[in-house]
């Protein structure tokens, strides 16, 4: 366990929670729907420090209709669909649109490039208007007061289209190149006791 915690981004979270048949389960991802109802969950984010347990309530909503948020910066709307989001207690994820790619992902998402992008469960809404946003937010489940326990923290934002992560042998190939480069360029050093008028 403790592997797979200092191995996680730090953005990153990890569920733990118990089944019907009492086996105790960890993962990066929310319990599936098929757990049962009062599923206890607790959320270990790698910035939080100790685990947090939701309220029943909470956490069947996150499992079922997890809240994605797609924002950019500076972006005063997205500053304010922000804000309402914390203020009720939603758990969710922020996903940053700043790149051509995080563009792309954007509208594989479901937006026709308009920010901010809200995503619970399969359900989108484009633009910020509160409103719509409760209306959304409680048809799913979600608490109108805020519930989340004084220990949680909101996992930092991370791209909507993450840098591809090189293999072990792309590494190595980086390695090896920059350990022949420092090679060469000491090999084109004068000797230490070169004269000053001394060339190659």
């Amino acid at each position: 366990m403790s592997l797979l915690l200092s191995a996680g981004p730090a953005a990153a979270q990890m569920y733990k929670w118990v089944d019907g048949s009492g086996v105790t389960h960890y993962s990066d991802a929310p319990p599936p729907p098929s757990a049962p109802l009062n599923t206890r969950v607790e959320i270990k984010s790698f910035t939080s420090g100790p685990q947090v347990e939701l309220p029943a309530q909470l956490a069947t909503a996150m499992r079922y209709r997890p809240v994605t948020l797609y924002s950019t910066s500076p972006c005063d709307i997205c500053d304010q669909a922000r804000v309402m989001l914390r203020a009720r207690g939603i758990p969710y994820t922020e996903k940053t649109v700043n790149t051509a790619e995080d563009h792309a992902a954007l509208k594989q998402a479901g937006s026709n490039g308009q920010l901010p992008l809200l995503l619970v469960g399969r359900t989108k809404q484009i633009g910020y208007e509160q409103n719509s946003w409760d209306v959304l937010l409680s048809d799913a489940g979600y608490p109108m007061d805020n519930l989340l326990p004084s220990g949680y923290r909101q996992p930092a934002p991370v791209p909507a289209a993450p840098p591809p992560q090189s293999s072990a042998g792309e590494q190595a190939a980086v390695a090896a190149k920059a350990a022949a480069d420092e090679a060469a360029r000491l090999k084109k050093l004068p000797p230490l006791n070169a004269t000053p008028d001394f060339q190659f």
